[in-house]
């Protein structure tokens, strides 16, 4: 098949970064992983996952926790698993 089409795209440096670490950790490379992606929408005829507005719950909770209302912070996995028990 050839390969001529050209995608250009911009995205935030550090997202970027990170997923370009996760993917080669994988053995992709960005071109690889947007083919892979490009693949999927095709087959599927639409995104490959679920995309969906938040309902009113997860409206509010998200609020409410980027206002820093109703949240516990743990040190360490352990101390929120304990947590999980009481």
């Amino acid at each position: 098949m050839h390969k001529s089409a050209v995608i250009h795209a911009r995205i935030e440096p550090d997202i970027k970064r990170a997923a370009e670490h996760i993917l080669a950790r994988m053995g992709l490379s960005s071109t690889e992983a947007i083919r892979m992606f490009y693949r999927q929408i095709t087959l599927r005829k639409g995104l490959p996952f679920s995309v969906e507005l938040p309902n009113a719950t997860t409206r509010a909770t998200l609020q409410a926790s980027r206002a820093g209302k109703d949240v516990e912070e743990f040190s360490s996995p352990d101390e929120l698993f304990a947590n999980w028990d009481k």
